[in-house]
């Protein structure tokens, strides 16, 4: 996967090896998975590990936070396509990412490592935040105040606490259940249970 940008500045004119940066990226989240924190975790070790030179990692990556972020949001899939039809069907393909993403042990492991390290990075942090998961959260935010325009919703529905409540019962299964165990069906029965009380008084 070519990564599309990069806190980086990069020379004009100069190739890019997609092979070499996908290793790159590979290192860097296999180390941080074997239990490296952030704070051990050095561009000597990540291009030992990837085969390259550390002027490879260079001349991609201005430093190590940097690559880091770009490594971490390769583990969030793209947003899903909604297709506008229904508040609930847009819903359901938004927490089923979330499930798919929660499914892949790896994925799991790694981001919890390194948000493990929140309090020493905490601009680090930030930024993956902003990257990966903040699409996220403005695309929910959106569905539902189409939804309340539609009349689909309550229309004295808040807006960031219907999202809140979506997303925290989502990750409080994906959080706490074995892996492999999320059933396939879990996102249509969460949102069915939480539009319960989002749809409008009859």
């Amino acid at each position: 996967m070519t990564i599309q940008e990069s806190g980086a500045a990069r020379p004009a004119g100069r190739p890019r090896s997609e092979k070499a940066e996908k290793a790159i990226i590979e290192a860097t989240l296999d180390l941080i998975g074997e239990g490296t924190g952030i704070s051990e975790l050095s561009i000597e070790a990540i291009a030992s590990r990837a085969g390259v030179g550390k002027t490879t990692i260079y001349r991609r990556w201005s430093n190590k936070e940097d690559l880091v972020v770009d490594a971490l949001a390769t583990l969030k899939a793209p947003l899903p396509s909604l297709t506008g039809t229904s508040v609930r069907d847009d819903l359901i393909s938004l927490l089923d990412a979330m499930r798919r993403d929660a499914g892949e042990t790896r994925s799991r492991c790694v981001i919890n490592i390194a948000m493990s390290e929140a309090d020493r990075y905490p601009q680090l942090v930030a930024r993956f935040l902003n990257r990966a998961v903040e699409p996220r959260k403005e695309a929910m935010r959106d569905v539902i105040e189409r939804g309340i325009a539609t009349g689909e919703l309550r229309p004295d529905l808040d807006v960031a606490m219907g999202a809140a409540i979506l997303t925290g019962t989502m990750l409080w299964h994906t959080k706490w259940a074995p892996a492999g165990a999320l059933a396939p069906d879990l996102a249509e029965r969460v949102v069915d249970a939480v539009l319960a009380g989002m749809a409008p008084l009859t």
